[in-house]
């Protein structure tokens, strides 16, 4: 990676010094990163105690004072999960905003497939494997050092900087970010959410999952008029839906990188046995939302939708129950300049431009931007997901993007804590 002179960055100044103190730091950087990796924080099953004890050693080691907030055992379990413990470094430089940095340590259970160890942090031609290396323990790493290059500095700066570590992205934050958030423990001005280094996520996507219940009545299959059959209402329901669902396609999102509204009926489950009519039929619903949406009025619309559906079947219970939803994250007010010091050091260093962008999924990064925070994902990976075979097994990072997104994070803090433009 050569980075390509920006014209703020001249020989000895601010901006040449944090790239000094990353680069001779880079061995360390991935001698931390291959720790993380080398402790299994698999969610579920989600215990994850032995991971944030870690990483708070690791980060303690580097001088930083760590304070470590464990969730109450109900609300842990609550989501899933056995054990979790959030963790946070603050660092104030002067009077000024506050910009958080985000990154989970829990990841997705390694699966099959894998021609290395998950938990070996093996590096072959720059890359290195193991589970979380991109997602996101590799920003554990990023935030650190970035922090770490501008204490080094000396300068005097305008804000302060928290670093987040929080260990159930996976079951969907709410012990982790959005805990925080609650609990007063922290009130950012500004957000950095664990991301990829080619381009600035400025939205993404809700999510909400739905558990349709449909009743009937049992009966012989030699008489089935005596019974009311649950699974032909559930088929009635899923044509209604699937109707509805046609029409997403010409609601459209204005941000680059989403698409459309979508829906997905992942599970069906019910019946008795082949001689008897089916007298309950479970559904499970995914809906994406697109950021222009708005979750309560979604979720209300799409119960009232399935009841009404079911109200045409004579006979036929519906009971919907709401499983979880995730706002989409919007733009908010502030996000530009974030986004923009992102993008302008990114696209220095790269020698191209990065650009700001969506993407179809979602990620903690809502509960950030629900708090009314402008909210942004930057970190250490690849170009895409794919790329990183993030979820898939060998999931891989580049050291050299780890390097280059460590810098794009130094010179961003720097620029917005300095008052640059």
């Amino acid at each position: 990676m050569n980075p390509r002179p920006i014209a703020s960055r001249s020989e000895g100044g601010p901006e040449a010094r944090l790239m000094d103190f990353i680069g001779s730091h880079r061995d360390d950087q991935i001698r931390m990163l291959a720790e993380l990796v080398k402790v299994a924080s698999d969610n579920p099953p989600g215990d994850c105690q032995a991971h944030a004890d870690r990483a708070a050693e690791l980060y303690e080691a580097l001088g930083f004072e760590v304070e470590r907030h464990k969730i109450p055992q109900e609300l842990v379990e609550k989501v899933g999960m056995i054990s979790a413990t959030n963790l946070i470094v603050r660092h104030r430089f002067g009077p000024g905003p506050t910009i958080a940095l985000n990154a989970h340590g829990d990841v997705v259970a390694p699966g099959e497939g894998w021609t290395v160890d998950p938990y070996g942090a093996e590096i072959k031609d720059g890359w290195m494997y193991g589970r979380g290396v991109a997602t996101s323990k590799s920003d554990f790493v990023t935030y650190a050092y970035a922090l770490l290059a501008l204490m080094s500095l000396g300068e005097k700066l305008s804000g302060a900087v928290e670093i987040h570590l929080t260990y159930d992205e996976e079951v969907g934050g709410d012990i982790g970010p959005l805990y925080l958030l609650q609990q007063g423990l922290t009130k950012p001005d500004y957000a950095i959410c664990a991301g990829l280094s080619y381009g600035v996520v400025t939205a993404h996507n809700g999510c909400l999952h739905l558990d349709v219940e449909v009743r009937g009545k049992s009966a012989h299959a030699a008489r089935p008029e005596t019974g009311v059959d649950a699974l032909e209402a559930a088929t009635h329901i899923l044509n209604r839906v699937y109707s509805l669902r046609a029409g997403f396609a010409e609601q459209k999102s204005s941000v680059t990188g989403i698409t459309i509204p979508s829906l997905v009926v992942g599970l069906i489950s019910g019946g008795v046995n082949t001689n008897v009519v089916p007298d309950k039929i479970v559904m499970r619903i995914d809906r994406r939302m697109i950021p222009e949406e708005n979750g309560a009025e979604v979720t209300r619309e799409l119960i009232a939708f399935i009841e009404g559906a079911a109200r045409e079947m004579p006979g036929v219970e519906c009971h919907v129950r709401e499983l979880m939803l995730a706002n989409p994250l919007k733009p908010l007010k502030g996000q530009e300049r974030l986004a923009g010091a992102l993008q302008r050091h990114a696209s220095a260093l790269i020698g191209e431009e990065v650009l700001a962008h969506g993407v179809p999924l979602y990620t903690d990064a809502r509960h950030y931007c629900n708090a009314g925070i402008p909210t942004v994902l930057y970190g250490a990976g690849p170009r895409t997901m794919l790329e990183a075979n993030a979820h898939r097994a060998d999931e891989k990072l580049k050291l050299d993007d780890l390097i280059l997104a460590t810098n794009v994070i130094a010179l961003s803090l720097n620029e917005m804590l300095s008052g640059g433009a």
